[in-house]
């Protein structure tokens, strides 16, 4: 009987900690929605803290902050940002809106490519 009311108790939490999780998710969306970033990052810093042993969201929250570093205009720091989704998690769907994200971000001007962003020795 102790065992079955032990069991109980942790698939009853590991369910608590999956659907906070999914509550903080829903709630960066919707405030992605609304254009609070702020919001998003609090959210996300949730999920994140909820998540650790649940690598496979990692992606997923990453792909909302480089969307909501875009939108603050903090290019350098979403390109990181897709740039780690790209080399942590490159077979999922998110390495491929991450690589997406970056060639919009260079067509539009904010992302170099390397030969562009190389450093020209000066003549002196």
């Amino acid at each position: 009987m102790r065992f079955v009311l032990i069991a109980a108790l942790a698939l009853s939490v590991v369910g608590c900690t999956r659907w906070s999780m999914d509550h903080h998710l829903n709630s960066a969306y919707r405030a992605y929605e609304r254009g609070n970033c702020d919001q998003v990052m609090l959210e996300l810093s949730k999920v994140e803290r909820e998540s650790r042993t649940r690598r496979y969201v990692q992606p997923e929250v990453s792909l909302l902050r480089g969307q909501c570093l875009e939108r603050q205009k903090l290019f350098v720091d979403a390109v990181q940002t897709y740039q780690f989704i790209i080399s942590q998690y490159p077979a999922s769907e998110y390495a491929y809106r991450a690589r997406a994200r970056l060639e919009t971000l260079q067509s539009l001007g904010h992302y170099p490519t390397r030969s562009a962003a190389a450093v020209r020795p000066t003549a002196f």
